[in-house]
């Protein structure tokens, strides 16, 4: 935990909390305030026994916020945005809510991908394709959406999107949310009726997820939400508060019937307990596919290593 600390190690976060005897506050294991001398280290394993042996929470890192959680005047745009997401938002705009246009521009690049202009224009595009396939025109979209020019709505769908505003009028969309969680930022994908992904914002191969989802359901991928995705956040809220072990989100699980079978034994495993190979084998009356219930049991394209630089559809979520 003392390496972790010093090394800001990322892997660590909510794994265990750090008091500081000559402060007396408690900071995550990524905290960038000064570093103290190793004999003031006090480690704990969550925020309530850290703030029960009498420290506060540290003002830099904030402990006692999510993990992934933004500041309090990002989450203002945040808001403003969904609350207003045909918006064509100006530098004047966030000015008014004393915000400086430059700090939202970097925080967003590096937080997100893209910068805070791209990031509510993604925003529209995604309400204009829920208008396109609610049965409004293309035409009807782009001027209901703040857009001056035809051409520049198709061009900037097919930029974020990869086609065309009609041709994506009956694909399937799946909506993009980050959710913050005491273990770190993830991110989930669904669609109205079901949950196809669920998965760390940190995982190398997030991106290559994505591409194998896309390829193997032909959605869309837009930022947005869905009752899916609201009840999945609420169940985790509930999961990490340790107040529910058990969740009811429906899950699209596209796969071979060994794969779903494989799926179906993993999720009877009680929280708490393991399972070698062979238990979940001998569950699922194969015995003998030992070697196959321990290969990747992943539709083929999901499994594959990429740099985590997630692309602007992606971080439009």
């Amino acid at each position: 935990m003392t390496q972790a600390f010093l090394s800001r190690d990322r892997a660590f976060d909510g794994v265990f909390f750090t008091g500081v005897r000559t402060t007396g506050i408690f900071c995550r294991p990524t905290c960038h305030a000064k570093k103290p001398r190793l004999e003031n280290l006090r480690f704990y394993p969550n925020a309530q026994e850290a703030l029960l042996a009498g420290y506060r929470p540290c003002k830099v890192c904030r402990p006692l916020d999510p993990a992934g959680r933004p500041p309090p005047w990002v989450q203002r745009l945040l808001d403003a945005i969904e609350a207003h997401p045909s918006r064509r938002w100006r530098d004047r705009d966030l000015l008014r809510l004393h915000v400086n246009p430059a700090t939202a521009r970097r925080w967003f690049q590096n937080n997100y991908g893209l910068t805070f202009h791209a990031y509510s224009r993604a925003r529209r595009l995604g309400q204009a394709l829920g208008r396109i396939q609610d049965g409004s025109s293309v035409i009807q979209a782009a001027y209901g959406e703040g857009y001056d020019s035809l051409s520049g709505f198709n061009a900037a769908f097919r930029k974020l999107l990869g086609a065309s505003p009609s041709a994506l009028a009956t694909v399937t969309v799946l909506y993009l949310k980050r959710i913050a969680t005491p273990l770190g930022l993830m991110l989930a994908a669904a669609s109205p009726e079901r949950l196809y992904l669920l998965e760390f914002m940190d995982r190398r191969a997030l991106e290559s997820q994505l591409r194998g989802l896309r390829r193997l359901t032909g959605a869309a991928l837009i930022g947005g939400e869905s009752p899916i995705l609201a009840t999945l956040e609420s169940q985790l809220e509930d999961y990490f508060s340790g107040s529910s072990k058990s969740f009811s989100v429906p899950l699209a699980t596209p796969g071979t019937p060994f794969q779903q079978s494989v799926w179906a034994a993993l999720r009877d495993i009680p929280p708490g307990q393991t399972r070698s190979y062979l238990d979940v084998a001998r569950s699922i009356g194969q015995s003998t596919a030992v070697r196959a219930v321990a290969g990747p049991t992943a539709p083929t394209g999901w499994r594959s290593s990429f740099p985590a630089t997630a692309s602007s559809a992606v971080m439009a979520s």
